[in-house]
């Protein structure tokens, strides 16, 4: 079992290039720092999924994501419907500036992102200083966890740290809309 860590002891070994498992708004995630590819690919390999997918990156404030979503790409509408939405369990999947790495956006141009309201989630962003890859914490194909004590075995054993906590209650994990449609990806 890694070590229980607070958000501070957890922001510090994000910077240091590990992989932590956290609670989401519906489900256990696992967290690293997207612009650290060896973080990202380590991370991936633990999943068992492919870099071409793409991953959710999470934030704590709608500034954490300057200089990474091309909002000008938007209709002014579309963007007000977005940053509206937040923050809460809507994933939206933006036009991508050319400052986020392909191992984050995936064969997309892309990149899914939210503002979270899970407060731990939220903390951690905040406490990091930035945005962070927010991936479900179950193998490819496998259910996701709600709980700690339903992870698969193996894959927490290759974890860095837990920040325990709860779940924000979410029944499943949270919608995911392309912006530049409104069309729902995940519902």
């Amino acid at each position: 079992m890694p070590p229980h860590l607070s958000v501070e002891d957890a922001a510090a070994a994000l910077r240091r290039g590990g992989v932590l498992a956290c609670p989401t708004e519906a489900v256990w995630g696992l967290s690293c720092d997207p612009f650290d590819e060896a973080a990202v690919m380590r991370l991936l390999a633990t999943k068992q999924r492919p870099v071409d997918k793409g991953l959710i990156l999470a934030a704590s404030a709608l500034l954490q994501l300057d200089g990474l979503v091309d909002w000008e790409a938007l209709a002014p509408a579309r963007c007000n419907a977005v940053i509206d939405s937040w923050p809460g369990p809507h994933t939206w999947v933006v036009p991508a500036s050319p400052r986020v790495p392909r191992w984050i956006t995936g064969a997309h141009d892309g990149v899914a992102v939210r503002i979270s309201a899970h407060p731990l989630l939220a903390a951690l962003c905040a406490a990091f200083g930035g945005v962070l890859v927010s991936t479900s914490a179950n193998p490819a194909g496998a259910p996701p966890p709600q709980a700690l004590e339903a992870f698969d075995p193996a894959l927490l054993a290759t974890l860095d740290g837990v920040v325990p906590g709860a779940t924000g209650g979410l029944a499943r994990p949270t919608t995911i809309r392309d912006a530049r449609s409104g069309l729902e990806l995940r519902a």
